[in-house]
């Protein structure tokens, strides 16, 4: 008897939530049917060249070592502000080039200002990694230090890193939130603060460790926020935590249009993998994304491929860091061919000429669906979705 502790209905709600995000109402089937149509896309025309933005030469040198040559659009629109030190608020889908609008910014402005530092907030590991590598490729030459900062690593390490006084600190939130709340973190020279994947973030029930980590900060600093969605958990921390920011919107969309989304009867488990084998030894499917529901699922599907003799790996939560980060380094490099992945593990995931993604389990909302079927028919490309359904 006796009465609950009053937390005791958020637990359970949470835990309601978990169940109905685990076993999602099927979405009408007809959602994942749509030719792909060639992008009517007319030129865009960019107003300003990289050199416009008034970049050191080390820095113009490092973006075209990187291949970049005009600005996107996001970069063409949102950079001149970024850099003049402009809060940003920009609506934006992973493969946009929005990386690079805040790494810049946060390197030029530590090359000004040596004893400050950048905050890069991001929902994922796999995300947090991307950001690293591009802030460290654009700041080669530059006397910045970058470190990592994210669950499933060893924290003793990062303690380390954080003795070594980093410029710039890119993580997780909850992984911050517990160096900061160690006293390990410290936020008082922080003067550039970058949110990724916003929506993302709050969709994983993030919203505490970010309003705690923004609390942190100093009174003046630069925000800038970017979001695949604005929504009112969006906006909300928009209104809150950043002073007039300057709105750049590149939602194209185009990522679904030039997918080609078709769906595959089948039923069960085995069945599916039976379908899946057929389907896999066919040429045409190069490099191919698989998407399960649940982590166990996900590593079953690995397993069973591997042992009809495809050169498969999987990644999810519960594989460690570094093993996560090397089957993303050998899909990349071609060494494996197919991916198994749960949404968590795949967001913001940004890999090149995927030929095929596989919904091996259906989505739980349609953004998801859209979320996953972007990793293919990316940069101009044509790409494949099939969606298994009973």
């Amino acid at each position: 008897g006796g009465r609950r502790p009053s937390g005791h209905g958020y637990h359970r709600n949470s835990f309601g939530n978990k169940r109905a995000r685990f076993m999602p109402k099927a979405l009408d089937p007809r959602m994942f049917v749509r030719a792909a149509m060639p992008e009517m896309q007319d030129e865009i025309i960019t107003q300003h060249t990289f050199e416009d933005f008034g970049l050191s030469k080390q820095l113009l040198d490092n973006i075209q070592a990187k291949g970049y040559v005009t600005p996107t659009p996001i970069q063409d629109q949102a950079l001149e502000a970024s850099l003049a030190g402009r809060d940003v608020l920009g609506l934006a889908d992973t493969g946009t080039g929005k990386t690079a609008v805040f790494a810049l910014s946060v390197i030029k402005n530590i090359i000004a200002y040596p004893n400050e530092t950048a905050l890069v907030v991001a929902p994922t590991r796999e995300l947090a990694v991307q950001i690293r590598d591009e802030i460290r490729s654009l700041s080669t030459g530059v006397q910045i230090y970058s470190s990592l900062f994210i669950g499933g690593s060893d924290i003793r390490r990062q303690l380390d890193d954080l003795r070594r006084r980093p410029n710039v600190y890119i993580g997780t939130p909850g992984r911050l939130r517990d160096l900061y709340n160690r006293r390990a973190l410290f936020l008082d020279n922080t003067r550039t603060v970058v949110l990724d994947e916003v929506d993302r973030m709050l969709d994983m029930g993030f919203v505490h460790e970010i309003t705690e980590l923004l609390s942190f900060l100093p009174k003046e600093h630069q925000t800038l926020l970017f979001s695949a969605t604005i929504d009112q958990k969006v906006e909300g921390i928009a209104l809150n935590f950043m002073n007039n920011p300057v709105k750049v919107s590149v939602k194209t969309n185009a990522g679904s249009l030039n997918v080609d989304q078709n769906i595959i009867r089948a039923s069960g488990k085995q069945g599916k993998i039976a379908v899946l084998n057929d389907l896999l030894v066919k040429e045409t499917f190069r490099k191919v994304l698989i998407f399960g529901r649940t982590k166990y699922g996900v590593e079953e599907i690995a397993i069973s491929l591997k042992r009809s003799g495809f050169n498969a790996d999987s990644i999810h939560g519960d594989k460690r860091q570094n093993q996560r980060e090397t089957v993303m380094r050998k899909f990349k490099d071609n060494q494996i061919r197919i991916l198994c992945a749960t949404d968590v593990a795949a967001r913001g995931l940004d890999v090149k000429d995927i030929t095929h993604v596989i919904n091996f389990d259906q989505p739980a909302t349609y953004d998801d669906y859209i979320h996953r079927i972007g990793r293919t028919g990316r940069a101009g490309k044509s790409g494949i979705a099939l969606t298994f359904v009973d």
